[in-house]
């Protein structure tokens, strides 16, 4: 058996959690690679509308266990308050959710050093969500951190005090105005790490790799997009882990040569959050209504979110480096009701068209190239199978197969479960 990776190939906000959702019946294990709370995975069933920030995204299924691996960062706060929607729903959470002991934990001071080193920014700001991901991942990096399986030595409230007092000293040479309770923020902290403890941490490389020999299917998920991995997206308004396929073998311990199929989910167009470069953004009337049709608001934050027609030079970038196998097309019916349908198919960069991505794709070195489709005007929203299509989508989609060589095996036709359509 091999494990099946699940990434998103824009910046972030593609759908992710409603494919894992999808394919989970498929599989025995879920496991989440990378990343913190930061992530905002919707998912859409029975009418309800569920959004999760670090459960994996297949845990509303009785069979399948769902892992948090080593390469994310947990915040117990927000993590608790995850569990407890889950109690609310029902969800008997504790027999298959598991925790790798070298997963890092959030402090409440790595929030406190975010917001402040944002604040010291000013107009340089990257757009953090401002969940502490970054401070946690350079304390990771300098071998500062406390991991989950530190919560098992009898001596981490120790090391706990000496990070934070850290921290504090660290905030002040900032030279920001940030206001906080520290005590305040602690006693929820620590109530936290107690329901943490409830769930069983365990060493999650060698529980994939017994999985694998015993032929469990496993699939991992991403968070955030390829467009924002730290060593590969548009740096520095990226995140700070590695978002890319090469993340899961890190994110999970999972050989390169046990990696099986990688499903690249992308939107019909393209969106983002938060500060950097974006070549196809719209600020005119079609930018409005892919917001307001897409309802694009940032599951985590609420923020809204930047508009404009896919980038198939990007796109076609973060297949490459993430070696897609499979493509599942997002949101497609917000894309109804456009006469005509643009795609961005080469730059024009410092005077020269190119069809790959540069080092810089800030405004001032590129300009999009586009090529027009006939758009389509169905309403897709009832459609569950690929005949019932338009013609000018599958035209779209037959255009964009043909660009990036990778067949589109889902197409999604709305936000519930049910509105998706195999081909």
């Amino acid at each position: 058996m091999a494990v099946d990776l699940l990434l998103g190939l824009q910046w972030g906000d593609e759908g992710k959690g409603k494919i894992v959702d999808v394919l989970t019946s498929n599989y025995n294990i879920i496991a989440r690679f990378q990343g913190g709370p930061n992530a905002g995975h919707t998912l859409v069933f029975d009418g309800m509308k569920h959004v999760l920030h670090t459960i994996p995204s297949g845990i509303f299924h009785e069979d399948a266990i769902n892992l948090v691996g080593n390469g994310v960062v947990i915040d117990p706060v927000i993590f608790n308050k995850e569990l407890e929607k889950l109690e609310l729903q029902n969800v008997d959470y504790r027999k298959k959710l598991k925790i790798s002991r070298k997963a890092h934990l959030i402090l409440p001071t790595h929030r406190l050093l975010d917001a402040a080193s944002e604040a010291a920014k000013g107009k340089a700001k990257i757009g953090s969500t401002l969940k502490g991901i970054g401070p946690t991942y350079m304390d990771k990096t300098g071998r500062n951190g406390i991991r989950v399986g530190d919560l098992e030595l009898e001596d981490w409230k120790t090391r706990y005090r000496n990070l934070a007092n850290k921290h504090e000293a660290m905030i002040g040479f900032h030279n920001v105005d940030i206001q906080y309770d520290l005590a305040e923020l602690e006693e929820a902290f620590f109530k936290a790490i107690d329901v943490l403890k409830t769930i069983p941490f365990i060493d999650s490389e060698d529980f994939i790799f017994k999985a694998l020999e015993d032929d469990h299917s496993i699939l991992a998920e991403g968070a955030q997009g390829s467009l924002l991995d730290i060593d590969f997206g548009t740096y520095p308004y990226v995140t700070s882990s590695n978002t890319t396929a090469a993340g899961a073998c890190i994110g999970l311990g999972v050989a390169p040569s046990k990696i099986g199929d990688v499903f690249g989910i992308f939107k019909a167009y393209t969106t983002r959050v938060g500060s950097g470069p974006f070549p196809t953004e719209l600020f005119d009337e079609d930018g409005e209504t892919m917001g307001r049709v897409g309802h694009e608001f940032g599951a985590t934050t609420g923020r809204p979110r930047r508009c404009g027609w896919l980038d198939l030079v990007a796109l076609k970038y973060a297949c490459q480096i993430n070696g897609v196998t499979q493509l599942m097309m997002m949101k497609a019916d917000v894309l109804s009701g456009f006469k005509t349908i643009k795609v961005c198919t080469a730059y024009n960069y410092k005077g020269d068209v190119i069809t790959h991505l540069p080092f810089n794709i800030e405004a001032h070195n590129v300009s999009p190239v586009y090529t027009e489709l006939k758009g389509w005007k169905a309403d897709l929203t009832g459609m569950t199978k690929a005949d019932e299509l338009p013609s000018e989508l599958l035209d779209y989609i037959d255009f964009l197969e043909n660009a990036l060589n990778i067949p589109i095996k889902i197409v999604s036709v709305g936000p519930d479960r049910e509105q998706t359509v195999f081909r």
